[in-house]
C-alpha cells in the first residue's frame, strides 16, 4: 500500500512516541502507568507491575515495527489500531475510579483523554495506510 510522505511522517512519529512510551512503562512512568490497570483485573502491586511492564515491552516493539518494518506496515497499523482498542479498558478504568496520573487529576481530565483513544486509533490505521486498505476490502 502506497503512502504519501506525510502519511510516513505521521508514521514515524508515531512509532518513536510508542517506543517513548513504551520505555516510560519499564522506568520513569511505572508508577503512573499502574493508573491505566483496569481495576477489575487482580490489584496486587505484583500483578499490576507485570501488566505495566507486559505492556511496556509490546509498546516498545509495535514502535519499532511502525519505524522499521515498512513492508509490512498496513499490517502493523492494524495491530497498533487493535492494541489501543484493548488498552482501552484501562483508560475507562482510570476515569470511572477516579484515579489521578499523568495529571489527570480531574473527572473532567480523565473523561476528555477518552476521546483521544479514537484519534489514536485513526492515526494508526491512517498513517500505514491500513485504513484505504480496510476501506478497499470493503468494496
Amino acid at each position: 500500500m502506497k503512502t504519501s510522505t506525510t502519511q510516513n511522517v505521521f508514521r514515524a512519529i508515531l512509532g518513536l512516541l510508542m517506543i517513548t512510551a513504551g520505555i516510560g512503562h519499564l522506568t520513569f512512568q511505572r508508577e503512573e502507568f499502574q493508573a491505566q490497570v483496569p481495576r477489575w483485573l487482580p490489584t496486587s502491586d505484583a500483578f499490576m507491575d507485570f501488566v505495566v511492564v507486559a505492556s511496556g515491552v509490546v509498546e516498545i516493539l509495535l514502535g519499532l515495527a511502525m519505524v522499521l518494518l515498512v513492508k509490512y506496515k498496513v499490517k502493523v497499523g492494524i495491530v497498533l489500531a487493535i492494541f489501543y482498542v484493548l488498552i482501552f479498558p484501562g483508560n475507562i478504568s482510570q476515569y470511572t475510579n477516579g484515579i489521578d496520573a499523568f495529571g489527570l487529576d480531574t473527572d473532567l481530565k480523565r473523561f476528555v483523554r477518552l476521546f483521544f483513544q479514537p484519534v489514536l486509533i485513526l492515526w494508526a490505521l491512517w498513517s500505514t495506510g491500513a485504513l484505504k486498505h480496510l476501506m478497499n476490502k470493503q468494496k
